[in-house]
């Protein structure tokens, strides 16, 4: 429990933080799972349109600190490739 005013303060701004986090992780999730689906549908067009829209999402996630650089990197990177492959595959 805090003690100090500016303990209080800080414990204040760290829920108010991880209700922000939290929002923004689950509607990079919801992006993402969006993706997945076209993919499994097998729709290259709808994937494409897909992962252009999850992109920026992702992006905004690493400037806001909710996720890492190079886990969003090889996530884009692994999406794109299986969306080139269901193009090449049809």
């Amino acid at each position: 429990m805090a003690n100090t005013p500016q303990s209080e303060k800080r414990a204040r701004q760290s829920e108010a933080r991880y209700a922000v986090n939290k929002a923004r992780r689950s509607r990079i999730r919801t992006f993402l799972r969006k993706v997945e689906e076209a993919l499994a549908s097998g729709n290259q067009t709808a994937a494409a349109e897909a992962l252009k829209n999850a992109q920026p999402e992702m992006a905004r996630g690493v400037t806001k600190g909710v996720l890492h650089k190079n886990t969003v990197a090889r996530k884009m990177s692994r999406l794109s490739a299986r969306v080139k492959a269901l193009g090449a595959k049809a």
